[in-house]
Formats: C-alpha cells, sequence, structure tokens
C-alpha cells in the first residue's frame, strides 16, 4: 500500500484521541467533583509509578535512537522530570493528603511496565509516536485544574505546581514529536505501527483507570 499523506497520517494520529483516558468513566467522575477524597488519592498515588517511570522510558528511547540532534531535545524530558516535576508530584501528594506515595496497584503496575518495555524493544520513531498521547494532555490537564479547584477546594494550592508547570511544555512537545514522527514514519507499514503504538499507549493508560476504578469497588 501508499504511504499516507502527511495530512491524512497525522489525523489518523489525531483520531485516537477518542481512546484518550479522558473518556474513562473514571476520569469523568474525577472531573465532575463526583470521586470521594480516597479516590483523588488513588488516582494520585498510584499515577506516581507512571510518574517515576517516564524517565526511564525516554531514556530508552534515546538509547535506540541514532540521532544526535533528536537524543538533544528528547534528553529535555527527563531533566523536566528530574529536575522538579517528581518532586512537584511528591508536593500534589501532599496536597490532597497523602503522607507517602502507596505501592501501585498490580493493574497499573503492570500498565505502567508494559509501556517503558515497549520502548525498550520497539524502534524510537515508534516509541515517540506512542508518547503522543501527550496532543491530548495539555487540554485534559486545563480542565483537570480548573475542576479541581471548583469541586475539590480542600486540595492545597501547592499541588497544581505539576500541571501549570507541565502544560506549556507538553504542548511544544507535542507539535515537535508529530513533526518528528511524520518525518520519520515515511512508510504506510511504519505509519500504521505508529497509529496501533499510540493506541496502544491511550490503552495503557485506560488500563491505569480501569485497575484504581476496579479497586475503589472492593469490599
Amino acid at each position: 500500500m501508499d504511504a499516507l499523506s502527511r495530512g491524512e497520517f497525522t489525523d489518523a494520529l489525531y483520531a485516537q484521541g477518542a481512546h484518550y483516558w479522558d473518556k474513562h468513566p473514571f476520569h469523568q467522575r474525577l472531573a465532575a467533583g463526583d470521586c470521594t477524597p480516597d479516590e483523588v488519592r488513588a488516582w494520585v498515588g498510584n499515577r506516581w509509578y507512571y510518574q517515576s517511570n517516564l524517565s526511564q522510558k525516554n531514556a530508552a528511547i534515546i538509547a535506540n535512537c541514532p540521532l544526535p540532534e533528536v537524543r538533544l531535545r528528547w534528553v529535555e524530558r527527563i531533566k523536566f522530570q528530574d529536575e522538579g516535576g517528581l518532586d512537584d508530584w511528591l508536593v500534589l501528594g501532599r496536597a490532597v493528603g497523602l503522607g507517602s506515595m502507596p505501592e501501585p496497584l498490580p493493574g497499573v503496575r503492570f500498565a505502567v511496565d508494559s509501556y517503558v518495555r515497549f520502548c525498550k524493544e520497539n524502534p524510537w520513531r515508534i516509541a515517540a509516536a506512542a508518547a503522543l498521547t501527550e496532543l491530548f494532555a495539555p487540554d485534559a490537564m486545563r480542565d483537570r485544574v480548573l475542576a479541581w479547584r471548583k469541586h475539590y477546594p480542600w486540595i492545597d494550592e501547592s499541588g497544581y505546581a505539576y500541571f501549570e508547570s507541565r502544560i506549556p511544555v507538553v504542548r511544544n512537545d507535542s507539535a515537535y514529536t508529530l513533526g518528528l514522527v511524520a518525518d520519520h514514519c515515511a512508510t504506510r507499514q511504519d505509519q500504521e505501527t505508529a497509529i496501533a503504538a499510540l493506541r496502544f499507549k491511550c490503552d495503557v493508560l485506560w488500563a491505569m483507570l480501569d485497575a484504581i476504578s476496579l479497586a475503589g469497588q472492593r469490599p
């Protein structure tokens, strides 16, 4: 099959937003103010495992990439997390009432570990495509901050530092990554694999919320 045009390819990547975790029933309850404090804490605490593995995921992409200019740009993601992003998430944990971050639920651990392994085992351009959930993240983070301030006034204001610092960064990162993937996935096979990789990442995030939601329903 012939390769998709650049516009067709990027449209297909954007279409995966239909599977992004902001559509998950738990995420929608969280945004609507319908979650209990314990459920908010469960989301923050389990999301910590994802946050704490992002640098390993990004290091895997760098390790597999032969292009110095891409490695130099991608390392900024590691610097963001390790020079403040992780600390800001710990502040969020304290802001919602967590004394320390809990062990992740088994389903969360499995989902995150699968994502890191995916990025280690696949070509860098395909792993970069999986990271394109960042296309949908800025608006979701903006809406989250607005909703949480409205519905969960018990959350200390200090907890929003991660989201407010991350939103402009991820907007720039997503534009860069989209162009990178469009440039380096030039064959139809690579394009289809990249689209599937992004859907896989959406499934990883969805599975995390499945685990958190089901844990809250246990007697």
